[in-house]
């Protein structure tokens, strides 16, 4: 009787705790939600100017939401389009990159293969003056962009300059849905290895990788390299479906639990697979995100192929989209998600913030071992770390200020007007002799060329001068300095190996499109080429 008494005096306890906790948070929410009404009903009221209201609200409700997490974001109506291309990779338009600097005409950058803009002619390096009439200098990019864009049927008329005649007409380009495929490349390496490059895991992804496979293994494939380096992820039906293409049907891929501790809910493939035994490799690196980390996790923890590269990035957090007042949407983080063997990827915890707000890292210290399906052990809490590390290649700073500050893309926007054709993509090579116009291009554009020794001595003469201590050593500074400048042309010449295959990459684009971009790429590619190279793919 004593022990019954005991029994439920506990549980009264913790309903009483249960009851109060949620009404104190329940109390706290609707404290602040009156403050909130109250602070913008005063401002309205005695604010010296009018409000901007719908600026401030924005700004607000942005800013709440990123005191959760980067992923948790509000979507008003007008950006429904953004949504639908995250979720699809559609889009009304005319299909197209372009370049526009403030104060310039539009410029067509990268037409896609067989998109409006390509079928109307427009080719890299063609200005467009107007849109619909209207000019297009002093527009911002996103007007430029907007206008562009509309219903699949409609026609927009651009006034063009063509790059290569200098020659402006008009020219009808009639929209249509625009898909940007999440397959950029799929082809044989050699005689019997397919390589597949994946970017993106939106909707019906899945059944375009299953087409791939089945096309390359026709093609005689007998080991398969999924590259999903650089891919942030997306859908995780579509990775589900991915990986059920090589493992038993039944097999489970991933679980995921939100805040109640019964919402665990587990996914298991339910498609036939093509290959159980097809030798695979898949390749990650620190751009690899999401449902890239979910594909690679499943087939890691069921010790289905081999994973290589670097250690993934590490989002273990699952968003679903939860519509809101007035055609609004909600893109909330719900759940985080685990691996077969129980693990939990993510590698930030934007639940534990420092006093300033900031996140960090979880240490590897704190994370779990777990073991894979044949015993093998593997860790949460900070990505998928690989079977086989293999870096990618170190590239100077230089080149990352000619790729980033964007004078590699304009060079090749002016190539492309001054170059009608190029050699088809296995025949075409960048060469030596090529880069000396490309050098010429380069002396005449403004960009940070020192040297990454060179930022560091500036960085630390900085400090020695903060310090009191340059004046004493101003002989060996002078000197130091003298023999790390190196001059702008001397310092292209030197990483010309580095810089070709970026130009080569991007003409073969511009005149073959993107599938030829990726050709090129793979040319040079040396951490697929170790990855081949690797016993632990047999």
């Amino acid at each position: 009787m004593k022990r019954l008494s005991f029994i439920m005096a506990a549980a009264m306890t913790f309903l009483a705790v249960q009851t109060s906790y949620g009404q104190s948070k329940t109390f706290k929410l609707g404290q602040w939600s009156e403050i909130h009404n109250s602070i913008v009903m005063q401002l309205n009221h005695s604010y010296v100017d009018s409000l901007p209201v719908d600026r401030m609200m924005r700004a607000g409700v942005d800013a709440m939401l990123e005191e959760l997490d980067p992923y948790t974001i509000y979507i008003p109506e007008e950006e429904n389009d953004d949504l639908q291309l995250m979720l699809s990779n559609t889009y009304g338009g005319i299909g197209a990159i372009i370049h526009k600097p403030d104060g310039t005409n539009v410029t067509i950058n990268e037409p896609y293969a067989n998109s409006p803009a390509h079928k109307a002619g427009l080719r890299c390096g063609d200005e467009i003056v107007a849109i619909d009439g209207v000019p297009t200098k002093d527009l911002k990019i996103k007007e430029s962009t907007d206008r562009m864009k509309g219903k699949p049927g409609t026609t927009v008329i651009f006034t063009v300059k063509k790059g290569l005649t200098g020659e402006t007409v008009e020219v009808p380009v009639t929209r249509e849905r625009i898909h940007m495929p999440d397959v950029e490349y799929a082809g044989m390496l050699n005689d019997t290895t397919g390589y597949i490059l994946q970017n993106g895991f939106t909707e019906n992804v899945s059944a375009d990788i299953r087409a791939k496979v089945l096309d390359l293994k026709k093609q005689g494939m007998k080991r398969l390299v999924l590259d999903l380096r650089g891919n942030g992820g997306g859908l995780m039906g579509e990775a589900v479906n991915i990986v059920s293409l090589f493992v038993p049907k039944g097999t489970l891929v991933v679980s995921s639990k939100g805040k109640d501790e019964r919402s665990l809910v587990e996914y298991h493939t339910t498609l036939d697979p093509i290959d159980t035994e097809l030798p695979i490799v898949v390749l990650i690196g620190s751009g690899s995100a999401s449902a890239s980390e979910i594909v690679a996790g499943a087939i890691q923890d069921h010790d289905r192929g081999t994973i290589m590269g670097t250690r993934s990035y590490g989002k273990g957090l699952v968003q679903s989209i939860r519509p809101i007042a007035f055609n609004g949407q909600l893109k909330v983080t719900t759940a985080k998600y685990y691996t077969p063997s129980g693990r939990c990827v993510q590698a930030i915890d934007y639940s534990n913030r420092n006093d300033d707000g900031s996140v960090g890292h979880i240490p590897d210290s704190l994370t779990t071992e777990f073991k894979t399906a044949s015993g093998r052990i593997v860790r949460d809490g900070g990505g998928i770390t690989p079977d086989v590390t293999i870096e990618p290649e170190d590239y100077s700073r230089l080149v990352y200020s000619l790729v980033l500050g964007g004078v590699v893309d304009q060079y090749v926007i002016d190539y492309c007007k001054r170059h009608e054709s190029i050699p088809a993509v296995d025949d075409f090579h960048y060469t030596a002799e090529d880069f000396e116009d490309f050098i010429k291009f380069a002396m005449t554009q403004e960009f940070d060329y020192r040297s990454s020794a060179k930022t560091y001595y500036d960085q630390m003469k900085k400090e020695l001068e903060k310090d009191g201590l340059a004046e004493s050593m101003k002989e060996q500074l002078a000197a130091l300095e003298k023999s790390l400048d190196i001059e702008k042309e001397h310092f292209l010449r030197m990483k010309m190996d580095e810089i070709i295959p970026f130009i080569e990459e991007e003409l073969a684009t511009r005149y073959w499109f993107q599938e030829a971009g990726v050709k090129v790429r793979l040319r040079y590619d040396k951490q697929l080429e170790k990855a081949l190279e690797s016993p632990m793919l047999f």
